[in-house]
């Protein structure tokens, strides 16, 4: 995917890079480096944009998800 389409997924979703990186655990520069770095978005990013923007679109509270599966990670 590239840069500017996964930027519209992200908005589609509700989020900015920064949200998007934080809400996953990544350095937000890493998410912006992607435009200077041919511009392609690494598949697995762009398969989670892509699910978190259709959720968004149906009323799917994604950022609840992410964070139950951080809570079993951290052991809660």
């Amino acid at each position: 995917m590239n840069y500017d389409e996964f930027r519209r997924q992200i908005g589609k979703a509700g989020l900015t890079n920064k949200a998007f990186a934080e809400l996953l655990g990544l350095n937000p520069k890493s998410i912006t480096n992607f435009k200077t770095q041919g511009g392609v978005v690494p598949n697995h990013l762009a398969v989670i944009a892509m699910f978190m923007a259709e959720f968004a679109e149906r009323g799917i509270d994604f950022k609840k998800l992410i964070k139950q599966i951080k809570t079993r990670e951290d052991g809660g």
